[in-house]
Formats: C-alpha cells, sequence, structure tokens
C-alpha cells in the first residue's frame, strides 16, 4: 500500500461523498494530501481528483464499517462528518483506514493522534449540542415558533429529536445562519432544508411584550450583590447571546449570507411555503 499521495480529492461535500473518498482510496491504493468540499477555500498547487458520489459505492463502504469496527464507530464518524474540525475529511478517511486495520479497537485508541482529534472535535459538538437546548430561544411569528442560531458545529441534525420531543403538537422552525439551513417541523414531521437566508418578520406587539417580560424576569431574578460576570459567561458562553432574548435590547432580525429569502410557517394543517 502507498503511502500519502500528492493528490487532493474533491467531492461534493455530502457524507455519501466522503464514503465515496474513501471507496477510492482503497481502490486507486492511495491516501489523498487532502480532501476538499465545493465550500473549501484554498489554493493549492497539487493536482486535484474529482470523486463522483456513486450511491452504490458509498453503500459498501457505509456497510463495511460496522462489520469490521462496530455500531459504535459508525455512529462516531457520523457525528464527526457534523464538527468544524478543520480537514475533518481528511480525519474521518484516516480513522477509517485504521479502522479496517484494527477492527473496533480503534475506538480505544486515543494515544494516536488521528483518533484523539476527531474524539476532541465530537466531544466539542456534542457540547455545543446540550448548550443549544438550553440557549435556544423561541419567538411566536404567525402562531408558529421560530428561532435563530449561530452554531459553529451543524448542530440541527442532533437537535431534532430533542425538540420533537419537546413541542410535538407545535409547529417550529430553527433557522442556523451559520450553515445556511433550517430545521421544519410540523407535528410529527420534521426535515432539514438548506436556506441561502431568512429574514423573519418583525415580532408584534404581543410578542414584544413578552420579550420584555422575559427580560425583565432575567433581570429580577438576580441577586446584585453575587453579580458575577465571569461566572455567567462560563455558563453561558457570551458568542451565544446575540440570539438570546435577555441580551436582545431591540436588535432587528438579521438576514444570514446569501441572497434573500423567506420561510412563512402557514396555519395548521398548511405547508411551509418559501423561496431560497
Amino acid at each position: 500500500m502507498s503511502d500519502r499521495s500528492n493528490l487532493i480529492y474533491l467531492y461534493d461535500g455530502s457524507f455519501d461523498g466522503l464514503l465515496c473518498c474513501v471507496f477510492e482510496s482503497y481502490d486507486k491504493k492511495e491516501i489523498p494530501a487532502d480532501i476538499f468540499s465545493p465550500d473549501t477555500v484554498q489554493t493549492v498547487l497539487l493536482p486535484v481528483k474529482e470523486i463522483v458520489t456513486d450511491q452504490k459505492k458509498a453503500a459498501r463502504v457505509l456497510v463495511s464499517i460496522p462489520k469490521k469496527m462496530g455500531a459504535d464507530a459508525l455512529d462516531f464518524i457520523r457525528h464527526a462528518f457534523l464538527t468544524c474540525l478543520p480537514r475533518k475529511e481528511l480525519y474521518i478517511l484516516l480513522f477509517l483506514r485504521m479502522g479496517f486495520r484494527f477492527g473496533p479497537s480503534v475506538m480505544n485508541m486515543l494515544a494516536d493522534d488521528v483518533v484523539n482529534t476527531l474524539f476532541k472535535a465530537v466531544k466539542y459538538l456534542n457540547n455545543e449540542t446540550h448548550l443549544l437546548k438550553g440557549f435556544i430561544r423561541f419567538s411566536v411569528f404567525n402562531g408558529a415558533l421560530a428561532a435563530e442560531i449561530e452554531p459553529k458545529n451543524i448542530v440541527l441534525p442532533l437537535l431534532t429529536l430533542h425538540f420533537r420531543e419537546r413541542y410535538p403538537e407545535e409547529r417550529f422552525l430553527i433557522y442556523d445562519r451559520t450553515h445556511a439551513m433550517a430545521l421544519i417541523y410540523r407535528p410529527y414531521r420534521s426535515e432539514i432544508i438548506p436556506v441561502d437566508d431568512l429574514q423573519l418578520p418583525e415580532p408584534d406587539e404581543e410578542e414584544r411584550s413578552f420579550r420584555e417580560l422575559w427580560r425583565l424576569f432575567y433581570n429580577t431574578i438576580e441577586v446584585q450583590g453575587r453579580h458575577n460576570p465571569k461566572c455567567r459567561m462560563s455558563h453561558m458562553p457570551k458568542r451565544y447571546w446575540k440570539c438570546m432574548t435577555e441580551f436582545d435590547t431591540g436588535r432587528k432580525s438579521r438576514p444570514g449570507p446569501g441572497r434573500p429569502g423567506e420561510i412563512k410557517l402557514l396555519d395548521s394543517g398548511t405547508e411551509p411555503t418559501g423561496r431560497f
């Protein structure tokens, strides 16, 4: 088996596409120098090989992972794919090559740089997901709940089950500004869709009143003599504040990157519509 090649793999950014990169690596007996997605902004002098997503090849790799290294490894790389780790695709490919060689024991090889780096990234993903379960603030627009977040990791797939169980009879939307995607839920149906940009409407008088009551409650329950900004920031990191009602002093809804768009959550029983 050859060592690291001077090739750059270019794939479509999907999980199946990454599995096809793994297939190509074994089929051609090569390990790429790096793996780029369409969102990768980097100038390189190395030759680039485009990896076309083939569902059959992806399925072969997918089925082989739990067989060779256990179900935990498959769940682990699915989570690793959602992280904000730089060069995560290459780390996942190297991890899988180790897994196919060593089997289930790869999950315990924390002294290895590849395994350790991925474990830290997944831990960060899980911590951020856990925090957002408590930090997400919904507002009511036209009878539906809507919230905006700016996470570093792709957390919406991990937040879906929590909010489905918490609000099973509600209609809600969570918009991820960072990754231009939105979780849309109607009773017992949910989906995550790409959204180039989302502009929420201005809150009506009732919503503004509830926001002000929440800010009043937040400020009132504090014991002034025990005011500790450092402790607050350790439990509630400051980068989340911009999307939290208690720290919002009248900020208007801000659009994310991309061209203008909107999603309308209509009356119960109707489909959401939008332009993206």
